[in-house]
């Protein structure tokens, strides 16, 4: 089952990496490959060392926290908080309602895997598979399925994506974590058992507490969507010509949701945080990686040269446009 994981993923990723619109250049003098995009922008992209998804984090880090609150920005985060007080009165019905409606599709309340080598976990039936996609393994057998190619190919893009796949991974385990530690949430299915509709609230809970209970505490924000989410950027923000990434990893986001739902892992409110923590961790990891060094206008090009001649005793001026 592991090797047919990693048979899907890495097709996957040599899918994705092939659909590029014009074939990296040969490296530079600066040790760099050029990538022409449908937008006629060209990205540089340099070597990715082995170790800069360690390297890079801290600064991401910082970088992703300017990027939640600047001035630009406030309208997600201003929408996120929106979203999570509109939902928090509703949480409890959207839970019921969504255990009901898989009830009816026959899928259990239960995420349930077998393990390999005590470490990757296989999905026994669908909607443990649906949980598995915002699972920090998923996003290791990506990366090594990006990095395998990038090596490969000599692929600077799919390297350094796959180095942002890795980093993403701890940026956003940094940031959920804190969260959850900060908010001290119930889960669903503990709120359910402890009689707490929409769950209790204990902020900063102890470490002791946190670690012998976590699902007493760990509900606000989601880790699963913030590293799904996360991870989706970077590859999109990679490949931005490959217009199916985007709507096909919104589609499994909306599924994963429904599936921590509806096995009473998480609450509706706990996503919109999630969404924009993803959003920004992957884009300012993308974006660390790769420079913009030409925007030109779409369409049709031209130039146009002024002439002039003589002839017949009589001096000409012309215009000469060339397309």
């Amino acid at each position: 089952m592991l090797k047919r994981i990693n048979f899907l993923l890495l097709p996957f990723t040599m899918m994705v990496s092939a659909q590029t619109t014009e074939v990296s250049s040969p490296t530079d003098s600066l040790g760099s490959q050029a990538y022409h995009l449908p937008d006629a922008s060209v990205r540089l992209y340099k070597k990715p060392k082995f170790f800069d998804f360690i390297t890079k984090a801290p600064g991401n880090f910082i970088n992703t926290n300017k990027n939640l609150i600047a001035k630009d920005h406030a309208y997600y985060v201003g929408g996120a908080v929106i979203g999570t007080v509109l939902l928090l009165p509703v949480d409890q019905k959207l839970i019921d309602n969504s255990r009901e409606l898989a009830q009816q599709w026959g899928m259990s309340v239960d995420n349930n895997y077998s393990t390999v080598a005590k470490v990757f976990k296989l999905p026994k039936d669908v909607g443990s598979a649906l949980y598995l996609m915002g699972n920090g393994s998923t996003l290791v057998l990506l990366g090594i399925g990006f990095g395998t190619y990038g090596l490969i190919k000599n692929d600077y893009r799919a390297q350094a994506t796959a180095s942002g796949l890795m980093e993403s991974l701890i940026l956003a385990g940094v940031f959920s974590q804190t969260l959850k530690r900060i908010t001290g949430r119930e889960s669903p299915f503990i709120a359910i058992e402890n009689g707490n509709p929409g769950g209790d609230w204990n902020p900063f809970p102890s470490f002791s507490a946190f670690a012998t209970q976590t699902p007493h505490y760990d509900a606000m924000p989601s880790g699963h969507l913030t590293t799904f989410m996360a991870g989706l950027t970077v590859i999109a923000d990679n490949y931005p010509e490959v217009k199916w990434i985007k709507p096909v990893g919104y589609t499994l986001a909306t599924a994963l949701c429904f599936q921590m739902m509806q096995s009473q892992v998480h609450w509706a409110s706990d996503y919109p945080l999630a969404l924009v923590l993803g959003y920004f961790i992957g884009k300012t990891i993308s974006k660390s990686r790769y420079t913009t060094i030409l925007k030109e206008s779409a369409g049709v090009r031209y130039k146009v040269e002024f002439t002039a001649s003589r002839a017949m005793n009589y001096n000409m001026a012309g215009i000469k446009v060339s397309f």
